[in-house]
């Protein structure tokens, strides 16, 4: 049976993986996450997924599995990605403040033979958020290095009105395609060494 190895540096993923029992060890695959010019948030998540996986394969050699995973928020087709600073985080909430939004993750699997990519979409609805504690969450340091400068699984979750969707999906894994996508490659999961 292939090893499975997770290229990701999130500790989210890492617990979501663990969730469900999955045994796995982590590779560290480093790519250029800069948006292609004429490239739609779908193809975006979708290509990272993908070359996450195949520079952790590289890595990791024969015999591996990789799965690669990407999320990024998505405003009125414009990708949001990790805030580069307070002004452009606090620019962000004020942005999906009282308004609805789409996460995008996309996941990617690998192997010597075939590399499979899925792409799972949710819907956000933010309720209205004051400046004043869009700056108290910004200094709380979580929304710092988060697609869209929010934690849905943190303490950005106070905001979140509506979720249409996957959970899993908009906090960094989509727990059901996963598995999906584990079975199609005899990979298993719900086993005791993963806990």
């Amino acid at each position: 049976m292939a090893a499975l190895f997770l290229a990701s540096a999130s500790p989210r993923r890492r617990e979501l993986l663990t969730q469900i029992g999955v045994p796995f060890s982590l590779i560290t695959a480093s790519i250029d996450e800069t948006p292609h010019s004429a490239e739609s948030a779908e193809q975006y998540v979708q290509r990272l997924a993908r070359e996450k996986a195949l520079a952790g394969l590289a890595l990791a050699g024969d015999g591996a599995c990789v799965l690669g995973a990407d999320t990024t928020v998505v405003l009125q087709g414009k990708i949001l990605g990790k805030p580069a600073d307070r002004d452009e985080g606090l620019a962000m909430l004020a942005a999906l403040s009282a308004s609805e939004h789409e996460v995008m993750t996309a996941i990617a699997l690998a192997d010597r033979d075939r590399c499979k990519v899925r792409l799972v979409s949710s819907r956000v609805r933010f309720r209205a958020i004051s400046e004043e504690e869009a700056q108290r969450y910004w200094d709380s340091g979580e929304p710092a290095d988060k697609a869209g400068g929010y934690a849905i699984q943190g303490w950005g979750a106070v905001f979140v009105s509506e979720l249409h969707g996957s959970y899993s999906a908009v906090v960094g894994l989509p727990l059901c395609e996963t598995a999906q996508l584990l079975d199609t490659f005899g990979l298993p999961r719900w086993t005791k060494s993963a806990v």
